[in-house]
């Protein structure tokens, strides 16, 4: 059984100030998917949630054009 790697090292909550965000993004600025990025639904919605809150504070892009 794969394990989430935020449970692993013990991550709470992630930021929207953090700029390894991007990592989570495809080239076209989606967010990856659950299996993509190997987390677990809990952390999942705690990531798309601050993805979102960084693209609202223009941190992020909403489209990569």
């Amino acid at each position: 059984m794969r394990r989430c790697f935020a449970c692993k090292i013990n991550i709470v909550d992630f930021d929207h100030n953090d700029p390894a965000l991007k990592k989570f993004l495809t080239n076209w600025s989606k967010i990856k998917s659950g299996k993509e990025t190997r987390l677990c639904s809990k952390h999942q919605r705690n990531l798309t949630r601050a993805i979102k809150r960084a693209r609202t504070l223009a941190l992020l892009p909403y489209t990569n054009q």
